[in-house]
Order: structure tokens, then sequence, then C-alpha cells
């Protein structure tokens, strides 16, 4: 199935079912390794909103959500430009700290997240991202730990992923053909 966002043309790459599989078994992993602990999911806006709120339905132990707002996006490019609209709010000290991103791309804004959340001495930090580019990431980051699927390196929409802010609301997730 192809669609057009802007002029663009995307064809489908993931679908919901296929992506609430996954979301169902990442759950069931984060149930049994945080048992017994009150995790704090801090989930990366815009482009994980669809993914946390499917996510945190399948989580069964105490929990706690907060937000941050992070990009370094301008349409389809990564600019490199880390831009905090929203930043922390809460203190993570001596919390289990789950980080839920949509998608791991270069790592830059997960690097400098990740650094902001050690810096307020969390017991630990964990990331959780639906998606990967394992070709394009520029930096080890050790903390991801649940994973839903690695991805090719093309530009994607859909399931709260977005071109030009187009696209978030999609339950499937589309790559681009041509951008």
């Amino acid at each position: 199935m192809k669609i057009q966002i802007d002029g663009k043309e995307f064809e489908m790459l993931l679908g919901y079912e296929q992506i609430k599989k996954r979301i169902r078994l990442l759950g069931i992993q984060l149930n049994v390794d945080y048992e017994n602990r009150v995790p704090v999911f801090l989930g990366v806006l815009n482009g994980s909103f669809m993914f946390i709120a499917d996510l945190i339905k399948e989580i069964d132990i105490a929990s706690e959500i907060t937000f941050v707002k992070i990009s370094s996006y301008e349409g389809s490019k990564n600019t490199g430009k880390i831009i905090e609209e929203i930043g922390l709010t809460m203190n993570l000290k001596d919390r289990d700290v789950i980080i839920v991103e949509d998608i791991v791309d270069s790592g830059n804004t997960l690097k400098y997240l990740i650094e902001k959340v050690k810096a307020q001495s969390p017991a630990s930090v964990n990331v959780c991202t639906l998606l990967i580019k394992p070709n394009s990431i520029k930096h080890a980051i050790d903390e991801i730990t649940y994973l839903g699927f690695e991805i090719p390196n093309d530009f994607v929409v859909g399931y709260g992923l977005d071109y030009k802010g187009l696209g978030r609301n999609l339950k499937d997730i589309y790559r681009a053909i041509h951008i």
C-alpha cells in the first residue's frame, strides 16, 4: 500500500498488527525486568506518543510517566542541532529510568538525553525504542536494552513519526520511496 504526504510517496514498512505484537513482547520483558521496582517511563515527544501510549497499556507493574520534547530534525533532515523544547521536570535521583523513543537514527538526541538523565544520578537508565537504524548510528549507546524493530536507513512516517508535521496519525509505519 502506498500513500502520499505533502507530495512525497511512501510505502508500507510495518503494519499496526505487527507493531502491537512486538509492543506486547516488550511489555512482558519490562514487567519481568522491573518487577518489585517502580520505574519512570520518560517519553520523548512528539514522536513517541503513540508508542508509549500502547506500551504503557502492557505494563502491569507500578510505574510513573513523564515527558521531554527534544528535536534534531527539520523536515526529513537530521540537523544535528538539538533543540530542547520541554526539559526534564521530574527529579530522577535514585530512580529507574526507561527512556522511550520512537526511533534512534544518528543517536545524537538520545546521547544528549541520556547525559541529561545521568546528571541527576538515577539508579539505572535504559532505553526502549520502537525503531532503530543501525546503519545511521554515530554513537555507541549501551543503554538501548529494549528494541522493537531494526529498519533500513529510510525516512519513515506514521505511528507517531512525521514528515513536516504530517503523518503522525497513521497507525502503520511507512517508508519514503523518494524524498
